[in-house]
């Protein structure tokens, strides 16, 4: 590696959102940072997941992990990617999330779904990710100090996912007031690029290009499948090098106004969604918008 990748990587640590982000967004450095911070542990559509998920990460072969075991509230597909929101807790949530707090409550209704956290069950979606904004920033602050390395999701979630939006803008505020240096590496997919379109810039930033470790990557990635909490595909390919730059800061997002613009390399992919049969009409409103979404999450519940 050479003088600055050394550098980047002192005093450094990993901080990711689900259990396996470590490995699939920061693969090159993984194994090299002095720790690895994960946040998210129980999710209450999925009984048995968090428990699934301590076994997991108490096996991983790296040097030091620490999980934060914070519920997660469940919102990815919330917000709008197309016309992306930024809000103070991350990204605002739309109608998506509106539905699936009718699914929530369907299921406990049915006793299909018990409390998984006394902090996630009795919350909305929408609730509980802005809560989760606390959460998070109480559990971080004490592990960071004035000038060294972090590493996280970058501002539009990789493959536009709003947990990771939120990481990234706890330790975007808490840079500001810490003074530590914040890392993001590079992918994303057409999903998220309406938001990653923000942040370019009217030159281009440094940055580094690293090798992936994709040995260290596949050990890890089999400790989560034997666990049954593996939360990718299982073939999907690792890019042979990563990108890394300083995250921008709010001033920088805006871009430049000239005629060209510029983010960084790029590892672009793409992800098959999966296309929800049941959805409230576009067109209702009031009683009868309510009504046709918690009929659906019923018919989901069963």
């Amino acid at each position: 590696m050479t003088a600055a990748a050394d550098r980047m990587l002192t005093d450094s640590l990993i901080v990711g959102a689900h259990p396996d982000d470590e490995m699939l967004w920061f693969n090159a450095i993984v194994g090299r940072v002095d720790e690895v911070v994960i946040v998210y542990g129980d999710y209450w559509a999925q009984p048995g997941l968090g428990e699934r998920r301590r076994r997991a990460v108490a096996e991983l072969p790296l040097r030091r992990v620490t999980h934060l075991d914070i519920a997660e509230a469940g919102t990815y597909g919330c917000a709008n990617w197309a016309e992306p929101v930024l809000g103070e807790h991350g990204l605002k949530l739309g109608l998506e999330e509106t539905r699936r707090e009718m699914t929530r409550l369907a299921k406990r209704s049915a006793g299909s779904v018990l409390p998984v956290s006394l902090n996630a069950s009795p919350a909305r979606v929408a609730a509980h990710y802005r809560e989760n904004f606390d959460r998070i920033t109480r559990a971080l602050k004490p592990r960071l100090r004035p000038g060294m390395n972090v590493f996280t999701h970058n501002p539009w979630g990789e493959y536009g996912h709003e947990d990771h939006v939120q990481v990234f803008a706890v330790l975007a505020a808490l840079r500001e007031r810490i003074g530590f240096r914040l890392w993001m590496s590079n992918y994303a997919t057409e999903r998220s690029l309406p938001l990653a379109m923000r942040y370019f810039r009217s030159a281009p930033g440094p940055y580094l290009r690293l090798r992936t470790d994709k040995a260290l990557s596949g050990a890890i990635a089999d400790v989560y499948r034997r666990h049954d909490c593996w939360t990718w595909s299982d073939d999907w390919s690792f890019f042979d090098e990563e990108c890394y730059m300083e995250a921008p800061r709010p001033a920088a997002s805006a871009g430049g106004g000239g005629p060209h613009q510029h983010l960084f390399p790029l590892n672009l992919f793409t992800i098959e969604e999966r296309r929800r049969s049941l959805r409230a009409p576009i067109a209702a409103t009031g009683a009868v918008a309510l009504s046709a979404m918690l009929g659906a999450a019923l018919m989901e519940a069963f």
